[in-house]
């Protein structure tokens, strides 16, 4: 092969790496953006549904037949993602973080999903943390939370470890 074909390819290969790093990072910044813009619109719709229940707008006993029928008109006119667990779910996620999370695009809706679902705020906390140090994906989130990480890791190491461990 000639020199001048030589340095052809390996322009072009240096142009094909640059490129696809490009387009690769902006794609990355794209789907932060949109998780963050996500988990901040449904922490607002949990904080309509609170507002409007504790306005009085809906009665306890009445709160499950209307979500259901928010839950009907919502996906008829907007689309998928309003199921009622789903505005359940919204409701419980604004109940237990008082302001938008700020994840910075690492947690998505799924991930807050399995964690809204732990009641003690310790476990819950530590599992956030980790899965956002670990950059955990749902499905390894859901791994460790069913093989009961935070528990073993308090019964190791006796006390010294369980205030590490609650840090």
């Amino acid at each position: 092969m000639s020199n001048e074909m030589v340095n052809k390819e390996e322009i072009t290969n240096e142009l094909v790496e640059e490129i696809k790093a490009l387009v690769l990072n902006a794609r990355k910044k794209i789907s932060q953006q949109v998780n963050e813009t996500l988990v901040a619109t449904y922490w607002n719709v949990g904080k309509t549904i609170v507002e409007k229940e504790q306005s009085g707008k809906i009665k306890a006993e009445y709160g499950k037949a209307i979500l259901l029928n928010v839950s009907k008109r919502l996906t008829k006119e907007i689309g998928k993602g309003f199921s009622k667990s789903n505005l359940f779910n919204m409701r419980k996620f604004y109940l237990i973080y008082s302001e938008i999370p700020d994840a910075s695009g690492i947690l998505g809706w799924s991930h807050y999903c399995e964690l809204i679902s732990i009641k003690e705020d310790s476990k819950r906390q530590f599992y956030e943390k980790e899965t956002v140090n670990s950059k955990w994906s749902v499905r390894e989130l859901q791994r460790q939370i069913d093989t009961s990480l935070f528990e073993r890791l308090l019964l190791s190491d006796g006390k010294a470890n369980k205030e590490k461990v609650l840090q």
